[in-house]
């Protein structure tokens, strides 16, 4: 038995080295798309264009714009003289927030009664809106704060009205600076393998039918398990290259800490690719050209990452799209690769993933095996 598996894992290997792009495939690719990960993917957002209207044109008022042009966060490109002129503004994708200053607000703020100021947001692209509006709300907060500090001071003898402020002190742990890379390279070291191995395990039965060699494996000796095991250890082996190198890079490169026990990962990212492998083995058994397995893979392969948590919340989508989420072997690792990265927790919180990519894995390469022999039947 060992030795039919070593001959079908022998020849897979050298129709690996035999395909002169095979290193470059196999490097290149998912380092550059790292990179583009790494430095365009990010929940932060900078540079907002703003466009302001200052009906007050007090002192505190062109205070409260200076915390906005002073921060990276917000760019002002037009200061408006009428309420029509911000809207253009807006309505012209010239600035996706509009912030106007009502009249009184500086008399307001003096006799501390609440002052007006609105903001307008382009809801266009919501997440960008959303975002927007928690930084004003962060800025108008501290200015709020230090306006208060400024005018108790400056009430003589405490006359006047009193002021009440809540310092908010943040203490985020994992991740001190809330860096987003620091959750979205571990989670891009996932995706790539993921896509990586179920492409390439897509195409390895459908290949033999096409080149005619399946039909000699058919009169060989050879039981299904033994094939589907000769197939997919190579494949194993490249994920499990391919997912040290590109985890690798995303640690020196962008400088993400890893706090966690290798021998977790290591037990982790090989479940990981058993299921993996399991999938794309699965789907070689189900077409009949390599045209249809790439696009098998690309029909699957897209759900599962939107599914997997990589960047949209599982809380957030509806619950049979949760229930979903269960068969998603990606939804799983995310959590693995993401705690060993940043939190370096250990099997006694991780086991429930872990088990589930292990019956995964197995369930697929099962349901693979039976597939194969119902074909050699």
């Amino acid at each position: 038995m060992f030795e039919r598996i070593i001959r079908i894992v022998v020849k897979e290997l050298i129709e690996i080295r035999r395909d002169p792009w095979a290193v470059f495939r196999l490097t290149f690719p998912p380092i550059f798309q790292m990179l583009i990960f790494g430095y365009a993917v990010t929940f932060e957002v900078s540079h907002v264009t703003t466009v302001v209207l200052d009906r007050d044109h007090s002192q505190e008022s062109r205070e409260l714009l200076s915390h906005f042009s002073a921060n990276t966060r917000f760019t002002i490109v037009r200061v408006a003289q009428n309420e029509h002129e911000l809207r253009r503004a807006i309505d012209n994708g010239e600035a996706t927030v509009g912030i106007t200053i009502h009249p009184r607000f500086a008399a307001d703020l003096l006799k501390g009664q609440p002052a007006p100021l609105q903001v307008v947001v382009d809801g266009t692209n919501s997440n960008t809106a959303l975002i927007a509006l928690g930084y004003v709300g962060q800025i108008v907060a501290t200015y709020s704060s230090q306006t208060n500090v400024s005018l108790t001071h400056r009430i003589p003898g405490g006359a006047g009205p009193r002021f009440v402020t809540v310092d908010l002190s943040q203490r985020p742990w994992f991740n001190p600076n809330l860096d987003s890379r620091w959750f979205f390279i571990p989670g891009t070291v996932g995706t790539l393998s993921f896509i990586l191995i179920v492409s390439l395990t897509a195409s390895a039965i459908v290949r033999e039918r096409e080149i005619g060699t399946l039909e000699q494996i058919m009169v060989s000796p050879i039981r299904p398990y033994e094939f589907i095991l000769g197939k997919t250890i190579p494949f194993f082996l490249i994920g499990f290259i391919e997912t040290s190198l590109v985890a690798l890079f995303g640690v020196l490169w962008f400088k993400v800490p890893f706090v966690g026990s290798p021998l977790v990962l290591l037990l982790g990212t090989s479940l990981f690719l058993l299921s993996s492998l399991g999938l794309g083995i699965l789907i070689s058994t189900l077409v009949k050209t390599q045209q249809q397995a790439f696009g098998s893979n690309f029909f699957v392969s897209n759900p599962m990452f939107t599914l997997s948590g990589f960047s949209f919340p599982i809380a957030s989508m509806p619950k049979p799209m949760q229930w979903l989420t269960y068969l998603d072997p990606l939804r799983y690792y995310l959590v693995v690769i993401r705690d060993t990265f940043l939190k370096g927790v250990g099997l006694e919180v991780l086991w429930p993933q872990m088990l589930a990519m292990a019956a995964l894995g197995v369930g697929l390469l099962s349901i693979s095996i039976l597939r194969f022999r119902k074909a050699l039947d």
